[in-house]
């Protein structure tokens, strides 16, 4: 006998688990709502059942994709079997759209009656503009992070509603940093960095080897030196393995409020590019962000998909200028990395500069106002209620 709503949920990566667990969190708090879909451990931390391991789907760079399309193939083909079969009462996708573009285009190709909603706009404004049009062909319902962005969707005719970015509404600045120290064996006194290689397989590959020659670097400077390394399910093992063979002792995190604590037990952080940058400028942390992708995928996507950012942190996009130092690609090498952060660590109104300039880039995702949570779970289920009467008119 059916009770609450079921929402069929998809993210595919970790960024996008964080989002759905803490969007789950807020349907839960305003009725009985059932879940169904593709969610990483904080999704299931709040219930769902994920149809395969997300970790397929975490890939990132356009030749890395190549030789897992055919898997991804046949999961997209078995995530649209499962939605007709459950029936939902509505599917809400993640970010990810290279995936769950795919999963809406086929659903509405099938004629399936079932409305679609995304939560996280493409970055039209970046790059691939004429994908404004797509999104308005299969989507019933957008949801924007950003305030500059249902603008380029309402010219389509697409329902669009921004709601906020929900990293302001997260714990990442109210960490306990000398209780993790004193769990962990560190000295109060002790430099210590976090290290942040990301949550891909690919982008970690790419990244651990500088991350440890920028250690080195600057462990002869800094004696003592610690790393700190939270990370996730998905490349755990991978990074363990890594950090074993540094020149610095390494400590490996898991789980959120260990990485909370982290970030406050830490004097600075080396990240790679991604929404982890926002919870660091949450917690206040100096950061420098790096990123590094095949030859061949950076040339592709500059010169054939059009990608031509300024800044591809969000927070250097909304200030406009970089608050956070960036090195991609040939930049990301150890003597550069190493002395982005020697500044950052003996420079304390570089420090401050930074602090002050990413406050400035939180206000505008919705720092001190409602929590953006709260507001997607509202119009999710606003939208879900009014297209069952529409239905029944």
């Amino acid at each position: 006998m059916r009770s609450g709503p079921l929402i069929y949920i998809i993210a595919g990566e970790p960024s996008g688990d964080l989002l759905g667990g803490r969007l789950m969190a807020a349907l839960k708090r305003r009725g009985d709502v059932r879940f169904a879909g593709i969610g990483g451990e904080v999704m299931a931390a709040e219930g769902l059942h994920s149809l395969f391991p997300m970790t397929e789907l975490s890939v990132m760079g356009l030749v890395e994709v190549l030789p897992r399309i055919p898997r991804i193939l046949k999961r997209i083909a078995q995530t649209i079997s499962d939605i007709q079969a459950k029936a939902p009462d509505a599917v809400l996708s993640i970010d990810s759209w290279g995936f769950n573009g795919r999963i809406h285009t086929g659903l509405k190709a099938c004629g399936s009656p079932i409305p679609r909603i995304h939560y996280v706009a493409p970055m039209v404004w970046a790059w691939k503009a004429g994908r404004t049009k797509t999104l308005a062909r299969v989507l019933d319902l957008l949801l924007t992070l950003l305030p500059n962005e249902p603008e380029w969707f309402e010219r389509e005719g697409l329902r669009t509603v921004h709601v906020g970015h929900p990293v302001i509404e997260g714990a990442a600045g109210r960490g306990d940093g000398s209780g993790f120290r004193v769990r962990h064996g560190i000295a109060a006194t002790a430099p210590v960095i976090c290290v942040l290689p990301g949550s891909r397989h690919s982008e970690v590959g790419r990244l651990l080897p500088p991350f440890a020659g920028t250690l080195a670097l600057l462990a002869r400077r800094y004696p003592g030196l610690i790393a700190v390394v939270p990370t996730v399910e998905t490349v755990a093992e991978q990074v363990t393995r890594a950090v074993a063979g540094w020149s610095v002792p390494a400590v490996v995190v898991r789980g959120a409020a260990e990485k909370r604590d982290a970030f406050a037990a830490c004097d600075v952080a080396l990240a790679a590019s991604g929404t982890v940058a926002l919870e660091l400028a949450m917690a206040a942390l100096p950061t420098v962000i790096t990123y590094k992708v095949s030859r061949l995928s950076a040339f592709i996507a500059t010169r054939f998909l059009g990608l031509n950012l300024k800044f591809v942190t969000l927070v250097n996009i909304l200030a406009d200028r970089e608050v956070m130092p960036e090195l991609l690609q040939d930049d990301c090498r150890p003597e550069r990395l190493a002395a982005a952060v020697d500044r950052l660590l003996s420079d304390s109104s570089a420090r401050q500069a930074q602090v002050d300039g990413t406050h400035i880039a939180l206000e505008k995702l919705g720092l001190g106002g409602d929590h953006p949570s709260d507001r997607a779970a509202a119009i999710v289920l606003d939208f879900i209620s009014g297209t069952k009467e529409n239905s029944h008119e």
